[in-house]
């Protein structure tokens, strides 16, 4: 059985720009369907998922995902008709008597959420081919709920799910079964949405609805919680059974209001002063309120989660949803100890919802089919090493030296490393979901006090407040950071905050952000052997495994997918380095001509 599943909604932007003209671009992204992305499940085992935006370039894209399809059916050297069903990772048709009672909310649904909109996507783009035909709409939360369950080795947990909205619900409680079915056993509606209190006080900061919220996370270390909490603490209002209101976002009174959030807006304006405009600066007031943002949402998730523990006894966790990436509330459940065991699905966020769609049809399909426990997310597009020679040869501005040994190539990067060279890596297979796991990543040295600032500025051309990630080596993961021994695959997909052990602050002042924590990723032999290889080698010359360790890419760029985008951002970041699988590529200097060197093996 071949499945693909698929997210985004296609018309949401388009629709809202014709219903609201003269809008800015940031209140066009306050709408639903974004992160589209296509995944390939084919005989219970996902053989490849992408996001559109990696294609595109249009970071966070909602597009149909037509090269995400097509990717997928190449990787496999699969034709459209060996596809048994589409799973698209929404399913509107059980509300939309919700959609009834104005002209308004008829055209969005017809245009936008309902079936035959999405059939008219795929016959666009797939025209005469009977894929349209082939329609299987997932529940939204289903879809996150199977996207973390299905894969999270566990035979039965408790499910989290939490978002800005599916459909109609921002938070779903359920059970995943021994017999792989999903019990929902509580949800919370889109009107209470913790997720879009975020999203609006995101966008109050002057940041992106939808798009920013990681650096509210970012920033709020820098802030006292306190200052502001009780205020926060009247927005949310946590109730018996597990659950909470928000009414401040009934603030939002009229149809444009609840399309900019401006009466929400508001309503903040009026305890905390104007909002911020983007691109200006941040004062303490701007760094309290994210605090006390990041405190109340942390609040509310322990409060279900604490109910709902009592109530199944469950011990372990899976979530998913675009709150669960929200890696300081994710570090806070684990430090709770609540549950022995927590599985975040890596890309938690909507493009996860087309993986989950694809598990949950299998399952509907297949009742018996089980899922293996996923290691690395490692399901983008390669590139052979053939192709990436022949593209080496081309470049004129770049001269290129082919290691036949990869030892050789760690010990050699592992040195610039060492000296402070900042490195862009190009490995394998494209990592799904936000994260750069090592195979889409920049690299550096975490202990020059200096070199956060450094990446920030000149590199990634992003806020100075922003931390960085440390990778490190499962094996000494314990030793650096706040993390039991045999935990360490919990940290292996860098969704967790935890804090970096007093001892090694000072030798990592690059990863370790304000208040003393890192968002750490492990790496084990096992699920990235080059990039372990790369860390130990980094060790013999520093005495210490980890490496800083962010996405390769530049502001408002998506992560780079090819050869041709790498060195592209190689150039444009002002790399020091770029290492294309076993290519080494630096700047030519006064030589006119390309040449492609090779070193051999020792």
């Amino acid at each position: 059985m071949n499945i693909i599943g698929i997210s985004g909604l296609h018309n949401s932007v388009p629709f809202k720009k014709k219903e609201f003209p003269g809008l800015s671009p940031r209140h066009y992204r306050i709408a639903q369907g974004f992160d589209s992305a296509a995944a390939l499940v084919s005989t219970g085992h996902i053989k490849a998922a992408a996001a559109e935006e990696r294609f595109s370039g249009m970071k966070g894209t909602g597009s149909f995902p037509v090269n995400s399809i097509k990717y997928c059916l190449e990787s496999a050297s699969l034709s459209l008709d060996a596809i048994d069903y589409l799973a698209h990772g929404f399913a509107y048709e059980p509300y939309v008597s919700y959609y009834d009672h104005d002209e308004f909310t008829q055209r969005r649904y017809a245009e936008v959420y309902s079936r035959e909109a999405q059939k008219r996507c795929i016959e666009e783009h797939f025209p005469a081919t009977g894929l349209a035909d082939k329609l299987i709409q997932v529940p939204h939360h289903l879809a996150h709920a199977a996207s973390a369950f299905y894969v999270s080795g566990y035979d039965e947990s408790l499910i989290l799910v939490s978002d800005g909205m599916g459909e109609m619900h921002s938070v779903t409680v359920a059970i995943g079964h021994r017999d792989n079915t999903i019990e929902i056993l509580k949800q919370i509606p889109a009107l209470h949405s913790v997720g879009i209190l975020y999203g609006i006080v995101t966008h109050y900061l002057g940041f992106d609805f939808g798009l920013d919220e990681y650096k509210v996370m970012g920033l709020a270390p820098y802030g006292n919680a306190r200052v502001h909490f009780n205020k926060f603490k009247d927005f949310v209002h946590l109730k018996d059974g597990g659950v909470y209101t928000i009414p401040v976002l009934a603030a939002d009174k009229n149809l444009r209001e609840k399309e900019t959030h401006d009466g929400v807006i508001a309503v903040l304006a009026a305890h905390f002063g104007p909002p911020r405009q983007p691109g200006s600066g941040l004062t303490q007031t701007h760094r309290d309120i994210a605090a006390a943002l990041q405190s109340v949402l942390q609040a509310a998730m322990m409060h279900v989660l604490w109910h709902f523990k009592k109530e199944t006894a469950l011990n372990r966790l899976c979530m998913a949803g675009g709150v669960a990436l929200n890696c300081t509330a994710n570090g806070v459940i684990r430090r709770s100890r609540m549950f022995k065991d927590i599985f975040i699905q890596p890309a938690a966020g909507d493009d996860g919802s087309a993986l989950g769609a694809a598990l949950y049809t299998q399952h509907l399909h297949d009742t018996r089919s089980r899922f293996a426990k996923m290691a690395q997310p490692l399901w983008g597009p390669g590139y052979a090493p053939a192709l990436i020679e022949e593209f080496l040869e081309k470049q004129s501005r770049c001269k290129a030296t082919f290691f036949h040994s990869f030892d050789d190539l760690a010990q050699q990067i592992a040195a610039d490393l060492a000296e402070g060279r900042i490195v862009g890596w190009f490995q394998g297979r494209m990592e799904f979901g936000p994260r750069a796991l090592g195979n889409r990543s920049i690299l550096a040295d975490p202990r020059d006090p200096g070199m956060r600032d450094r990446v920030n500025q000149l590199i990634k051309q992003r806020e100075d407040f922003r931390p960085f990630a440390p990778a490190v080596t499962a094996e000494a993961a314990a030793r650096f950071f706040a993390i039991d021994a045999g935990d360490e695959a919990t940290y292996a997909h860098m969704l967790f905050v935890t804090q970096v052990r007093a001892a090694y602050r000072e030798q990592l002042p690059a990863v370790t952000h304000v208040d003393g924590s890192a968002r750490v990723q492990t790496v084990s032999h096992e699920s990235n052997p080059r990039f372990w290889v790369l860390l130990n080698e980094f060790e013999k010359l520093s005495g210490i495994p980890v490496l800083l360790n962010t996405s390769f890419n530049v502001r408002g760029q998506p992560i780079v997918r090819t050869p041709e985008e790498a060195m592209a951002t190689f150039l444009r970041a002002g790399l020091d380095i770029l290492v294309l699988d076993n290519y080494v590529v630096v700047r030519r200097v006064n030589q006119p001509e390309e040449r492609v060197e090779a070193i051999d093996a020792v």
